[in-house]
C-alpha cells in the first residue's frame, strides 16, 4: 500500500474528523480509508487516531505526526506544482488564532471573501482570547496585535489598530463630559486584563500626563468589556474595528479622541518560512492587501 496515499488519507481524516467524509472527498470507500489510516498505524508502531462510534479524534501521537505530515504534504504539492509549472491552489484546513475582537462583521467579511476566492481552503479560527503555543497545538497562524512579536515566530506587520476610549452616553451623562485629562482620574473603567495596570498614560497638551482610572470590572474578553460599556457601566479601551459601527449610531461615544490616541500593530505571526504553505501565504497576502483592514 503506497505510503504516500496512506498519509493523505490519514490527514484528510484528521481534518474531518471522520472516515466517511474523507473517503467521500477521496471517491473512495469507507473501508480503504480506515485500512490506509491501520496500515500507516501498523508501520509506525502507535495508534494515530481515537475512534468510537460517533466521533475520531487525534492521539497524542497522532497529533505531532498530523502536523509534520500536513506540512510536508503542502511542501510536495508546492513542489510538483512549479515543476509542473501549475498554480499552486490553496487547500486544506487553515487552523488561526486571533484576538477576541476579531468577532466583528468587518473580519467576518474579509473571511468570506477569502474563502469565496479560495474555496478549497476550510477556516478553524480560534478566538478564545489566550496565547496559543502555534507549534505545540498545529496552528499555521496567528494574528496578533502587539509591539514586540515573539522573536522565535516570523512576523509580518499587517495593518495598524487605533483604539479609542468609549463610554456610552447615559454613563457620561451621568459622569458628565469628559474634557480634559483631569476629568479621567476615578471614572470607573471597564479594565482589560491583559494590560499591566490601572493607571493611564497619555500626551496633553502640557507634555506627558498619567491618570488613575476606578476598574469596575476586569476581563480578558473583549467582548464583554463591549457589552459592559453598551450598557454604561464605564469606560473602555478598545479597538476601532469593535466600536466603529456603535459610535457611528451614537450608543457609544469616543471619549478625547484629540488627545487619547494609541495605534496598536497587527501581525500575523507563523513558526517558519520553511513550510509556508499556499493557504497561509495567500491568507496573509489577501489580508494585507484588504482596504477594511486598513
Amino acid at each position: 500500500m503506497d505510503s504516500l496515499v496512506s498519509m493523505r488519507v490519514f490527514c484528510l481524516v484528521a481534518e474531518l474528523k471522520s472516515f466517511a467524509n474523507a473517503a467521500q472527498r477521496l471517491r473512495i470507500s469507507p473501508a480503504m480509508a480506515s485500512k490506509h489510516v491501520m496500515q500507516l498505524e501498523k508501520r509506525l508502531g502507535t495508534r494515530l487516531l481515537n475512534r468510537t462510534s460517533r466521533r475520531v479524534s487525534l492521539s497524542e501521537s497522532g497529533a505531532l505526526y498530523f502536523e509534520q505530515a500536513r506540512q510536508m504534504l503542502d511542501s510536495l504539492d508546492e513542489v510538483e506544482a512549479v515543476v509542473s509549472n501549475a498554480t499552486v491552489v490553496p487547500h486544506g484546513t487553515l487552523r488561526m488564532t486571533a484576538p477576541v475582537w476579531m468577532a466583528n462583521a468587518m473580519f467576518a467579511g474579509v473571511l468570506a471573501d477569502y474563502q469565496t476566492r479560495y474555496p478549497e481552503v476550510r477556516l478553524d479560527i480560534d478566538l478564545s482570547g489566550r496565547l496559543v503555543n502555534l507549534v505545540e497545538e498545529g496552528f499555521d497562524l496567528a494574528l496578533r496585535a502587539t509591539g514586540t512579536p515573539d522573536e522565535a515566530l516570523i512576523a509580518r506587520p499587517i495593518t495598524g489598530v487605533p483604539f479609542y476610549m468609549v463610554a456610552a452616553p447615559a454613563f457620561l451623562k451621568r459622569a458628565g463630559r469628559l474634557r480634559t485629562f483631569a476629568d479621567l482620574s476615578g471614572i470607573p473603567l471597564l479594565h482589560y486584563a491583559l494590560y499591566p495596570g490601572e493607571s493611564f498614560s497619555f500626551t496633553g497638551e502640557n507634555g506627558p500626563e498619567t491618570v488613575k482610572l476606578n476598574p469596575v470590572l476586569r476581563s480578558g474578553n473583549e467582548t464583554l468589556l463591549h457589552m459592559a460599556a453598551l450598557e454604561g457601566m464605564g469606560l473602555a479601551f478598545l479597538p476601532k474595528w469593535l466600536v466603529a459601527d456603535d459610535i457611528a449610531s451614537g450608543r457609544l461615544e469616543h471619549v478625547l479622541p484629540e488627545h487619547i490616541i494609541f495605534v496598536g500593530k497587527l501581525f500575523a505571526v507563523y513558526p517558519s518560512r520553511k513550510y509556508l504553505s499556499a493557504k497561509v501565504r495567500t491568507f496573509i497576502d489577501f489580508i494585507a492587501a484588504d482596504k477594511r483592514m486598513k
